[in-house]
């Protein structure tokens, strides 16, 4: 499935369930995510600043929201790889999107993905953490 700026976070979810499913074990899923998180625009030095910096990750994590347009664009970063990857992922599915849509979305596409079960603790509470600064820039913004 081709997508684009009009595709429902729902397709975007399917896209990525029938990518994930492309790997047999969590190896080959785990290297797709770091891939992913390799496409990511890299972040300037004025973007990773304490402000833009989300508590509760183990790694250092950067998110900088922009409102245009009634849609929420973000810029996100890290200096983990695979923490890359999720942020990517996160990227993919709630990036361009309104403030109602963000809201109506909760972490549960994360366990259809099958990345659930393959977080530790702490990666789980910190993608909890970057969810939780989206879905506080959309608040903001409604």
């Amino acid at each position: 499935m081709t997508l684009d700026a009009a595709s429902t976070i729902e397709e975007v979810i399917t896209d990525l369930e029938e990518g994930f499913s492309l790997f047999d074990d969590w190896e080959d899923r785990y290297r797709y995510l770091m891939d992913m998180g390799r496409e990511l625009p890299g972040l300037t030095a004025d973007e990773m600043v304490e402000a833009n910096r989300v508590s509760g990750c183990q790694s250092r994590v950067w998110l900088v929201p922009r409102a245009e347009g009634g849609r929420l664009h973000f810029r996100a970063g890290s200096d983990a790889a695979f923490v890359q990857g999720l942020l990517a992922l996160l990227m993919r599915v709630l990036n361009g999107r309104t403030p109602s849509e963000i809201l109506a979305t909760d972490a549960e596409f994360l366990t259809r993905l099958g990345l659930g079960e393959h977080l530790s603790l702490s990666r789980r509470n910190g993608v909890m953490a970057v969810l939780g600064r989206i879905q506080a820039a959309a608040r903001a913004a409604g």
